[in-house]
């Protein structure tokens, strides 16, 4: 048997669970979302354990918490939400909402974000009365399989067929097209070139475009709790997220005050021109990401440089000048280094970001630090990316959080400047079709023509 008859036996057993999970309550169905996400969420360290030694990226204690946490906070949304049948009666306009499964989800994960990508996916695939079948990365097959093992158990406890979730043990690009192509629609979360292969399958899809997190930071803020949020926020994991801060823009006269408290904050500051240039061409070899060095150390990331850095730094903090297509080191890197450039006036930063972000980026979010709501409005208006977060660590919080209203996603769409259909988190709106019943308006007082055009 090959890899496609394989995949489409997988298909028709989810079928077979989907049509089964068809006929559930909404009852019925929080009670297995809420099982696939206890799951996660009480072993969220052994699969952090898991990840990081399957992928060797990463930190194992930040692993634990974004398992734990997302799927905490995914189900406390979801929980008291309607999903099933009737979901909406708009009595204005005459129309009553109907949600309906799409059938069986396709989503490819990526090895950066091994565990919980799975387990939300399952989770609003679930939410949506939808079967899911996953196809992981190959470096982070087994970690995938036992998080599916783990959801699957638990679903079953609880009444629903183990079948709704599904996952390919020995995933291939052939087996990536054949998910992306049997299934009723395709989840990518991975590089441009997956992305690419599932907008080619010629089934619906949702795909992310590139991260390239840009911070500014404003002259009215907390400077040492400012600082604070954004070192936690690249080095989070290692810097392997794409809602990790990259860049950030500092006012020139705080310049001093700003490095020193992210030295306080175990920032290695890189100014020298040979060190920088020794840094660039390390991350950088050939202008593409070193993959080895990808979730690596900052001490690590050094010693491949030669530079040399104290055992604890937390953070290699490069000063730069250049924006765009002009600095490598402006590009998304999934690691702890961080780009740091001055400015002298708000709207020279905002353009700076913006050179970055029109350079790789476009679409995805940025992060600002800043208590004049002039400003951030200024960015948001200029800027091309789908999410700004507002005094906020961007790392644990664009993809949604207990402490703002983005709907927590593993997912996160780019919008058409990202070559992507939606320009919000994925969520599990996304996952069903709905029927609209349109019922007559009565009593109407219609305006005339010349009312309407005049």
């Amino acid at each position: 048997m090959n890899v496609t008859e394989q995949i489409a036996q997988m298909v028709d057993k989810a079928r077979q669970a989907q049509k089964v999970f068809e006929g559930f309550t909404q009852q019925q169905v929080d009670a297995a979302v809420r099982a696939a996400g206890k799951a996660g969420y009480d072993n969220a360290a052994p699969l952090a354990r898991m990840a990081v030694d399957e992928t060797g990226m990463g930190v194992y204690e930040d692993k634990v918490v974004k398992n734990a946490s997302k799927s905490k906070v995914t189900w406390y949304r979801l929980k008291d939400v309607k999903s099933r049948g009737i979901i909406a009666r708009d009595e204005k306009k005459g129309i009553v909402k109907v949600a309906k499964p799409i059938g069986v989800v396709g989503a490819v994960t990526p090895t950066t974000n091994p565990v919980i990508t799975p387990i939300h996916n399952a989770m609003i695939a679930l939410k949506g009365g939808n079967a899911i079948l996953i196809c992981p990365h190959p470096r982070a097959k087994k970690c995938g399989a036992e998080a599916v093992k783990l959801m699957r158990k638990a679903i079953a406890a609880v009444g629903a067929p183990e079948d709704l979730i599904q996952i390919v043990e020995e995933p291939t690009m052939e087996a990536s097209a054949a998910v992306m192509a049997l299934t009723d629609v395709c989840i990518s979360t991975g590089g441009p070139g997956m992305v690419k292969a599932a907008y080619s399958s010629g089934k619906p899809a949702y795909g992310v475009g590139p991260g390239n997190v840009q911070c500014l930071v404003d002259r009215d803020v907390d400077i040492p709790a400012a600082v604070g949020m954004l070192t936690t926020g690249r080095t989070y994991d290692n810097g392997i997220l794409c809602t990790c801060e990259q860049s950030v823009f500092v006012p020139a006269d705080k310049f001093d005050e700003i490095l020193a408290a992210f030295k306080a904050n175990g920032a290695h500051y890189i100014s020298d021109a040979k060190e920088r240039d020794a840094l660039r061409a390390t991350v950088f070899p050939g202008g593409t990401i070193a993959a080895n060095l990808v979730g690596a150390s900052p001490v690590a990331i050094a010693r491949a440089a030669g530079i040399t850095v104290p055992e604890d730094t937390r953070l290699l903090l490069v000063e730069t000048e250049k924006t765009g297509h002009d600095e490598l080191l402006a590009k998304e890197k999934l690691l702890p280094v961080m780009c740091l450039y001055r400015y002298d006036n708000w709207t020279d930063a905002v353009e700076a970001a913006h050179a970055n972000v029109e350079m790789e980026g476009t679409g995805h979010s940025m992060v600002i630090h800043s208590n004049t709501q002039a400003h951030v409005e200024q960015a948001a208006n200029r800027i091309n990316v789908s999410r700004f977060a507002v005094n906020q660590v961007g790392s644990s919080t664009l993809g949604g959080s207990m402490t703002n209203g983005l709907n927590p996603t593993a997912t996160l769409g780019c919008g058409s400047w990202g070559n992507n259909i939606i320009s919000e988190n994925l969520w599990y709106y996304h996952l069903i079709n709905v029927t609209r019943i349109s019922y007559p308006l009565t009593n109407l007082d219609l305006p005339s023509d010349e009312e309407i055009w005049g």
